[in-house]
């Protein structure tokens, strides 16, 4: 059991659910990410699950991510909140000043990535 997945980044985020996805413990996360996170969770009054933060090399070319990808930065989360939809949580994120969004079927890709994108 790792100690550090249990350790708090805010309020309301533990580090281990930004870690990859791959089943490793590697993990890059840049704090105006959590920042951003933890104002929408405030509006939100809802968990937010984190479908996936960070991604290695390997892992975000197996799921199919952008070479590009912010999640390979620690700078990208793809979210989820019960009784939003991923169009809902989209324009909040806009709102709470997000630089990139993305509107998905089952989720809404957010990140802090330095300017502004939308798709």
């Amino acid at each position: 059991m790792n100690l550090l997945n249990d350790l708090r980044v805010s309020e309301h985020f533990k580090i281990s659910e930004f870690k990859c996805n791959d089943g490793s413990q590697e993990i890059m996360l840049e704090y105006e990410l959590v920042k951003l996170l933890q104002k929408l969770r405030w509006v939100v009054g809802k968990p937010i699950k984190i479908n996936s933060g960070y991604r290695t090399k390997t892992y975000n070319h197996k799921v199919g991510g952008s070479p590009r990808s912010q999640h390979l930065l620690g700078r990208a989360a793809d979210i989820v909140v019960e009784g939003y939809t991923p169009s809902q949580i989209a324009e909040l994120a806009d709102q709470l000043g997000f630089d990139g969004i993305g509107i998905y079927d089952t989720f809404c890709h957010v990140d802090v990535r330095g300017y502004k994108a939308r798709w």
